[in-house]
């Protein structure tokens, strides 16, 4: 928990001020007893006037009866601080790279096994009711797993990754948005041939239905949105397909925060297949760019453990977050309980409640 605290009712705060008249009163209680006290002329009767409390230990009760009382005054006025409670983000899109730059080897054993591990525990940590879809991308991008709470499900479509050429980086997000938001306005003729068989609508109708949509359409604030998040792993090269950064406007303008995560070295190295070769490199203002945009946060993974770290600590960005509420009834617990500790420790030790 966070403070200062802020009030919902802060003209209730006046009310601490019996706090210290309260303590004027018991000193002032105190001293009339020892007057009256010393009226006995035997010493061993004032002192079983004065009870077997004499000390520091007689206050006891009365500071946690006083203590009790301040804590439901501040209950009274309503108070909120920021508290990290579970997280609402109830859907995470991995949107994962599969095209062929990811069989580099600088991320052993590769880049994409590398990812595929990784990705598995993060689903294996997340809680269990936090749904997680899927999208693969390379040339194009598809959901292979739309959002599920079956972690079997998940993992048996990640295994399934195959690498295909190109890397269309702002397509994976559109897609992955267009899943979060299927009715909301994104420009569904961006999106790729395997639309009409998850939604069962032809890619028409859903360009139709995206544009009447966009009429109505207002961008929130980025970062926003806390029902959802995108994981986005790659080594950031796009080839082809929708710009990155516009389809990280995109999911800004959706409130949808980003994460990137960068796979591979920067220095990259050179891959050949098929007869052909080509230099890859990780891209890391591309997507340092992105997870500004959305106000979320790059993370770099030069090697397997580094990406599972990441990963790791996704898990725990995810699944909790700071968040302001009111603890009214958390300050009323607590006076209830310093309450009842008071007059058990005055029964206790001098057989009476305060």
């Amino acid at each position: 928990m966070n403070f200062p605290m802020t009030f919902l009712w802060p003209q209730f705060l006046w009310l601490l001020l019996v706090i210290p008249l309260l303590v004027v009163v018991y000193v002032w209680l105190l001293r009339r007893k020892k007057k009256m006290a010393l009226r006995y002329a035997s010493l061993s009767i004032v002192r079983e006037a004065m009870g077997k409390g004499q000390g520091l230990r007689r206050h006891v009760p009365p500071l946690l009866f006083l203590l009790s009382l301040a804590a439901m005054l501040l209950a009274a006025s309503r108070p909120f601080a920021v508290v990290t409670l579970p997280s609402q983000n109830t859907t995470i899109m991995l949107a994962m790279d599969v095209s062929g730059s990811m069989r580099a080897t600088d991320v052993q054993p590769n880049r994409l096994v590398a990812s595929q591990n990784a990705a598995k525990a993060f689903l294996a940590d997340l809680p269990r009711h936090v749904r997680v879809g899927v999208v693969a991308f390379a040339g194009t991008a598809a959901v292979v797993q739309p959002p599920t709470l079956n972690r079997e499900d998940l993992t048996v479509a990640i295994d399934k990754f195959r690498l295909q050429r190109g890397t269309a980086i702002g397509n994976g997000l559109m897609v992955a948005l267009a899943e979060l938001f299927p009715d909301a306005g994104i420009d569904l003729a961006l999106l790729e041939t395997g639309w009409e068989r998850l939604h069962g609508i032809s890619l028409d109708q859903a360009e139709k239905a995206g544009k009447e949509a966009k009429k109505n359409f207002t961008p929130v604030t980025p970062g926003s949105y806390t029902s959802a998040a995108i994981i986005l792993l790659t080594d950031g090269q796009r080839t082809t397909g929708v710009d990155s950064l516009d389809a990280a406007k995109a999911a800004a303008d959706r409130g949808v925060r980003v994460y990137t995560v960068g796979v591979g070295t920067v220095e990259g190295e050179t891959i050949g297949f098929e007869g052909w070769s080509m230099r890859v490199k990780l891209d890391e203002k591309t997507l340092k760019g992105i997870a500004r945009a959305t106000q979320a946060e790059y993370f770099y993974a030069g090697t397997a453990g580094d990406l599972k770290k990441v990963y790791e600590t996704l898990s725990a960005r995810l699944t909790v977050e700071k968040k302001e509420t009111e603890i009214s009834a958390l300050l009323a617990l607590a006076a209830a309980a310093l309450a009842l500790v008071s007059a058990s420790l005055s029964l206790l030790w001098f057989n009476r409640i305060l």
